[in-house]
């Protein structure tokens, strides 16, 4: 699926571009996070497309970290956005880059803007500024400072960068048009004055340019062709047009193409909002496996490709609208299946004890570690005469169709033989089923039993004597209604309490006491289920539902 060649719109101007020979044939695109906080998978739609343009049109794709604003910036979120562009299966070999590598180049374009009268430095405070701009129908009024001369102008930004005024006492403006539609347009700030340490630059600086005019001027100096950013941009691109026409003598130029963002189904992509509830203990942190981070889906067991082949097969599209979360999960089951081998696992166990089956005898039963591909292997798994299976896989009042253990149905222990239900044990003080007791038909043994008769149900067992506990933490959606974010600062509202349900113990087979960290496995009609890296140990193995066989959400709906 990854090497069909995509075709949308944005692709459709680069043809274009290419066929009027712009950039001399040259594609280069770039990745620019801002290094404060970690990468979701909004970013990893944004990292598919501008690395598969990339490859596509045997171009280049920088990483930059667009790192203009000291305030949250740090090493972590850098080391971390590197680690996740590199998972998800990309490189970009020796251009990694720093927006704050150009601070010295950024401030010498701004002083060609001051010298062409382009820029000024303006006294105004933050809210005058916002209050001198006007409104969408009313027109903005030019600052008293507009006027200044270019020389005042050029000593006063001077002054600014060697730290003579406070912090918001004075900041640089561009001279463009109070009256313009576009209210980005009326004279916008360019640098203010900031006395945060940058992790990077320490504090070598006291100003900072505005993400407005370092990014399009980064873009400028790598050499970018198309700067693709998300619709929230679409405003900015006259200011990046215009900075750029101001300051860039060559005809080539990077042109900004805006494509929607990716909003998924039962989830928060706003950096504020994961910030929030990562800071109000709500997860456990960036890499929480129920948070929509790389971090976090890495963490629970999503493979790289299945996020790729998601971020493909929703394409590229002009307007916002909400992706379905069942969609992704779809792409990270059907990339499971092919390679995530079998084991069976007991999640809330019930005791069998086969009656007829010798006591001390320990069988052998060779199982298939992958039943579509024989290349997988098989495994043996013990076989004894007590076994766990699961609680509900025995019911005393079994419903219309059920296919399972009860009383009056037999079963298949799978690979196994077909046990018929005897009689139970209850506990004394609860009432609760203690144990089931049951017979098997020797017979039955890889195939049908000896009288022929046919047996519908097959559930999935363990050794009790053999199996290893483990830690199981069953992981769900973090929200319970389809579009969180559109409650705004009420979406904590509607966390789902049964986003996590931890299990413990549940049984293993003993192949899993090999399992290592990040190892993803399918437990027989349960789920896709991955090694946490952080808590799992050799004593208690800790696995993480990645996600269930089949989408429960989706019969949710129906119902």
């Amino acid at each position: 699926m990854e090497t069909e060649r995509p075709t949308d719109f944005i692709r459709e101007i680069i043809d274009e571009d290419l066929r009027l020979n712009k950039n001399k044939g040259r594609v280069a695109t770039r990745f620019p996070p801002e290094p404060n906080g970690y990468l979701h998978i909004g970013h990893a739609k944004s990292i598919c497309l501008n690395f598969g343009i990339a490859a596509q049109y045997n171009g280049t794709c920088n990483l930059r970290m667009d790192d203009t604003d000291p305030a949250g910036e740090t090493m972590e979120y850098v080391e971390s956005i590197i680690n996740d562009v590199r998972w998800l299966g990309f490189d970009w070999e020796d251009r990694l880059f720093f927006a704050s590598d150009y601070f010295e180049r950024l401030y010498d374009f701004a002083v060609e803007l001051i010298k062409k009268g382009k820029a000024y430095v303006c006294d105004l405070s933050p809210d005058e500024i916002r209050e001198y701009r006007g409104t969408l129908t009313e027109p903005g009024r030019e600052s008293p400072y507009r006027n200044r001369t270019v020389e005042e102008n050029l000593d006063l930004f001077r002054r600014m960068r060697a730290g003579e005024f406070e912090d918001g006492s004075r900041v640089l403006r561009a001279k463009i048009d109070m009256a313009s539609p576009n209210i980005l347009m009326r004279d916008p700030v360019l640098y203010r004055i900031k006395r945060t340490p940058h992790y990077r630059t320490g504090k070598k600086w006291v100003i900072y340019p505005m993400y407005d005019f370092a990014h399009c001027l980064s873009d400028a100096i790598e050499g970018i062709t198309h700067s693709i950013c998300t619709l929230e941009f679409e405003n900015n691109r006259p200011l990046y047009d215009w900075i750029i026409n101001e300051l860039i003598e060559s005809e080539d130029k990077p042109k900004q193409i805006e494509f929607a963002r990716l909003n998924l189904s039962y989830t928060v992509l706003s950096k504020r909002r994961l910030i929030e509830l990562v800071e109000k203990g709500i997860v456990s942190g960036w890499d929480d496996p129920r948070m929509p981070t790389i971090a976090g889906m890495r963490r629970r067991g999503y493979t790289p490709r299945s996020i790729r082949t998601f971020c493909n097969k929703i394409g590229v599209a002009k307007n916002d609208n909400l992706v379905d979360i069942s969609f992704l999960e779809a792409c990270v089951r059907d990339d499971l299946n092919e390679i995530a081998p079998r084991v069976m696992c007991v999640m809330e166990p019930l005791k069998v004890i086969i009656d007829n089956y010798p006591e001390g005898k320990v069988e052998e039963i060779e199982c298939a570690n992958h039943p579509q591909d024989p290349s997988f292997g098989k495994r043996k798994v013990p076989f004894s005469r007590q076994l766990y299976i699961e609680k509900d896989d025995f019911s005393e009042n079994p419903p219309k169709k059920y296919k399972r253990l009860s009383p009056d149905k037999e079963v298949r222990l799978r690979n196994a033989y077909i046990i018929k239900f005897s009689h139970l044990v209850r506990d004394e003080s609860t009432g609760e089923i203690k144990e089931i007791h049951c017979t098997y038909d020797p017979t039955s043994k890889d195939g049908p039993p000896a009288d022929g008769r046919k047996v519908e149900g097959v559930i999935h067992w363990v050794s009790a004597t053999h199996a290893i506990p483990i830690e199981v933490r069953l992981y769900d959606r973090l929200f319970t209604i389809e579009d969180p974010a559109s409650k705004g600062d009420d979406f904590i509202k509607y966390i789902n309490p049964d986003s996590l349900k931890v299990l413990y113990p549940c049984y293993g087979e003993p192949s899993l006491k090999d399992a290592k960290p990040k190892d993803r496995y399918q437990f027989e009609r349960i789920g896709y289920f991955c090694v946490d890296v952080k808590d799992s140990t050799s004593n208690k193995p800790v696995f993480n539902r990645i996600v269930s066989l089949k989408d429960t959400w989706a019969k949710l709906k129906v119902n």
